[in-house]
């Protein structure tokens, strides 16, 4: 049985590999986030202020052990990569507990709360089935990097790297 559910398993990768898309939707461009200071903005506002540059997205929540024990990783990446923009959209599920745990986890970067979290147009989009979630946008603005979860994987390293 272990078999053929590890088959079925390797035959699913294989046939997904490909489907990621690499352009954001119109639905997802303008779901609106929530900055630091309160103010409403889109996606797409979000993504054009860091045009013609390597953008990390990291989709966590200060509730997420993983996403915390995951921390470490994203540092050293915007440590050997300070050149990249590091976005970090939030799940939390208010705006306070947000704000304590960038304070708490001491998160350097852009901010953002999604007031809808995985039920937005944003977290329709990604699909987001597991945080932490991490995506890369070239300096072309083509998604390169749809679904990884652990801040070093390789595809998310040679992404920086390009």
């Amino acid at each position: 049985m272990k078999k053929i559910l590890y088959t079925l398993a390797i035959a699913l990768g294989v046939l997904s590999c490909g489907d990621d898309p690499v352009q954001f939707n119109e639905a997802a461009l303008n779901d609106t986030f929530t900055s630091l200071n309160g103010d409403t903005v889109t996606l797409k506002s979000i993504l054009e202020t860091h045009k013609g540059k390597n953008v990390i997205i990291d989709i966590w929540a200060s509730w997420c052990g993983d996403c915390i024990s995951g921390m470490p990783k994203v540092k050293a990446l915007q440590q050997q990569y300070p050149n990249a923009v590091y976005l970090f959209f939030s799940l939390d599920r208010d705006v306070a507990s947000w704000k304590r745990g960038i304070q708490r986890f001491k998160v350097e970067g852009e901010h953002y709360f999604l007031p809808k979290g995985k039920k937005s147009a944003f977290g329709n989009f990604v699909g987001i089935s597991w945080i932490p979630r991490y995506m890369a946008i070239n300096k072309a603005g083509e998604i390169v990097v749809y679904d990884v979860i652990e801040a070093d994987d390789a595809k998310l390293v040679k992404a920086l790297k390009n």
